[in-house]
């Protein structure tokens, strides 16, 4: 509602994604700035300082990076769960009210497989646990911080990201397909 200032934090600049959202609402300016989740918490904060000098206020954070590929260890975590963490903390330095921070909104995107388990992409479903616990935790803290915390957690959705994605240890060279035979959303 009332949306004034759309800001978009991505490793993929998307001139034709931007186009189309600035299309979808022309009232509301959309901005991009180059980001990667796995960054330190001092760039993080860095972009920010940036971000909440040009607009003065942020209500909103979405935190919606993910992977899904248990082969990359690392990299799954450090998206999935680090960067969503190490995101929300240095928003916490712009928000917190007992710093004087005016409060604000967090949406984690986690995933149904936060609480239940796809075994064959333990790495993948593990980090959505995470995400769901650590999202559980600013929630119950909203009342010193100012802070309100909520996790999105969507089923399987339809996008190429299921069909290039590899199990844990390869023990279900079919997962995609596995997967596809559940109800699916679409992106």
């Amino acid at each position: 509602r009332d949306l004034k200032n759309l800001v978009i934090l991505d490793r993929i600049d998307n001139p034709a994604a931007i186009a189309e959202l600035k299309a979808i609402n022309p009232k509301v300016t959309v901005t991009f700035y180059p980001y990667d989740v796995t960054v330190p918490i001092a760039e993080t904060t860095k972009l920010l300082k940036t971000i909440f000098a040009k607009l003065k206020t942020v209500d909103i954070l979405i935190n919606g990076a993910g992977i899904l590929d248990d082969h990359q260890i690392e990299r799954t975590i450090a998206v999935n769960y680090t960067g969503l963490v190490n995101t929300t903390t240095a928003i916490m330095d712009f928000w917190d009210k007992r710093k004087g921070g005016p409060g604000g909104i967090i949406c984690n995107i986690g995933s149904v497989t936060g609480f239940n388990a796809i075994y064959q992409v333990p790495v993948y479903s593990g980090t959505k646990a995470a995400v769901v616990n650590f999202t559980s935790s600013l929630a119950k803290l909203a009342p010193i911080t100012g802070v309100n915390a909520y996790t999105v957690n969507p089923g399987i959705t339809r996008t190429t990201l299921v069909h290039k994605f590899n199990s844990w240890l390869d023990v279900e060279p079919q997962v995609a397909e596995k997967l596809l035979a559940h109800p699916t959303q679409a992106s």
